[in-house]
């Protein structure tokens, strides 16, 4: 058996099918985990067979049940495709659109191309594989869908490109609660704050990677997330106990959405990390 710590049940989803967009590291890496630690049948995608091959090992090496299937979630044919091929095994009655990329930029210095691009990662690639899980099957099954936005409610400077996009998914996420309840389907929002993910290695310029590990000083807890603590936000709004959830945008931030210039940090204490991810690395940029 997996030995993650989880907070859940350890059959909380047993029987039942997930697909998490971008599983093959970060928090995608981490909700696979999780959830096939709890029983469920976790089908991972992203663009990169190696980085799914090496997660799906890692789950079945734990004992847990997952397989993956690559595709761009950008492509409008190759999401219908794929969701029609996990289909054929069987119905999937839970949905992570976790997949997304953006880079820091001012907005002044952002193409038109690489904003397109970060809106079509971020928010356009969430609907079409929502839509196809929807059309294809879930409007038969009902199910629950949980998307990963942002930090955005103050603007995302530097990275606008995100911020407009997360924005956009948060709006999304509404709509969709609304249109698609009558199908017996919840649509929800998980918004993290900083998190100390394998994400923040893709930062390569020297004036962000020294700026990540001051980013505790502005989260009223005096810390940053780990992965654990947005997938286990991720699996209640997946699971029945979140049965009337509906439309909510979940804020995991430690408080930091709402710092103000007009309280100073202040020394923290008391606020231990919930570390259940028994095969988290932290990021390079956070060591020392």
């Amino acid at each position: 058996m997996s030995d993650y710590r989880s907070i859940y049940r350890s059959d909380m989803f047993a029987g039942r099918r997930v697909i998490v967009t971008g599983g093959g590291s970060g928090i995608g890496r981490c909700t696979a985990h999780e959830l096939a630690a709890l029983g469920a049948d976790v089908i991972i995608t992203g663009r990169k067979v190696e980085k799914l091959e090496k997660v799906v090992a890692e789950i079945t090496a734990d004992g847990g049940k997952a397989s993956y299937r690559a595709f761009d979630i950008r492509d409008e044919g190759a999401v219908r495709d794929g969701i029609d091929a996990i289909l054929k095994g069987g119905a999937v009655t839970g949905l992570v659109n976790n997949a997304g990329g953006q880079f820091p930029s001012p907005l002044e210095k952002i193409s038109t191309n690489g904003f397109e691009t970060v809106l079509r990662t971020n928010v356009v690639g969430a609907f079409n594989v929502s839509r196809e899980l929807v059309t294809q099957s879930m409007k038969d099954t009902g199910g629950a869908i949980v998307n990963i936005t942002a930090d955005f409610w103050t603007g995302m400077p530097t990275m606008g490109h995100s911020g407009a996009a997360r924005a956009a998914c948060d709006n999304l996420t509404k709509t969709a609660a609304v249109e698609w309840g009558r199908f017996g389907i919840r649509v929800n929002s998980v918004a993290p704050g900083w998190v100390a993910s394998s994400g923040f290695d893709t930062y390569t310029d020297p004036m962000v990677t020294a700026i990540l590990p001051q980013l505790k000083n502005f989260v009223p807890l005096g810390r940053i997330a780990t992965e654990a603590e947005i997938s286990s936000a991720i699996v209640f709004l997946l699971s029945e106990g979140a049965g009337f959830v509906s439309g909510a945008s979940l804020r995991v931030d430690g408080g930091g959405s709402l710092f103000s210039p007009m309280l100073p940090p202040q020394p923290a204490k008391n606020s231990e990390s919930y570390q259940g991810f028994h095969r988290y690395t932290p990021p390079k940029a956070l060591k020392g």
